[in-house]
């Protein structure tokens, strides 16, 4: 299972929101994306893509009056299939509301507590093609093929094949780094969403 807890301040808007929950899952905002609280899509609109009915960066999260415990979703990279012209989700994150506390003074807001799980490749195909490459690409075939490109002088990170070896690689470790997630952040509530493209 792969989750985050993350504060946030209520006076952030859906567009902070949707980059948040980027930044935390370590993917880069690539793909089609929406909301659905109280049966409403919220989204940042974009070519192809929902046309929503109010503007992400105006819409505050206090608008919504949270209760604790109250649930929400946030649909991500999903397209029209060609075969059934229908919307075809690949990522659909459950956000629950765990706590509403009062800020801390001088603090700085989003801010990641906790978290679990490597966050699959931004472009992997979903939950059961992201299962299927995982045994794909077996650990012990990973590290072998590595250290054949490192043995052959041919371990060029500008190279596709070398990237996604180590894309996989930490997969498999598994590892969550809340503190380089909270760096992210970090530039995020310093510098807007230009720093979500790393």
């Amino acid at each position: 299972m792969i989750w985050r807890r993350l504060l946030v301040s209520s006076d952030s808007t859906i567009e902070d929101l949707h980059y948040t929950v980027q930044l935390a899952m370590g993917w880069e905002d690539l793909h089609l994306h929406h909301f659905i609280i109280h049966g409403k899509q919220y989204g940042i609109t974009q070519p192809g893509g929902t046309l929503f009915d109010e503007r992400a960066n105006e819409v505050r999260l206090s608008t919504f009056g949270f209760r604790e415990k109250e649930k929400f979703f946030y649909e991500y990279d999903f397209s029209i299939s060609p075969v059934m012209g229908t919307w075809r989700y690949w990522w659909r994150h459950l956000i629950r509301v765990e706590a509403i506390l009062t800020p801390v003074p001088k603090k700085i807001y989003p801010i990641c507590t906790g978290g679990k799980g490597v966050c699959p490749p931004e472009n992997c195909g979903g939950p059961w093609d992201f299962m299927k490459a995982r045994e794909e690409f077996f650990i012990g075939d990973v590290i072998e093929r590595l250290d054949s490109m490192l043995k052959k002088g041919k371990l060029d990170m500008s190279r596709e094949e070398a990237r996604e070896l180590l894309t996989w690689l930490s997969v498999h470790q598994n590892h969550f780094d809340r503190q380089k997630v909270n760096q992210h952040l970090l530039q995020y509530a310093n510098g807007g969403k230009e720093s979500i493209r790393r």
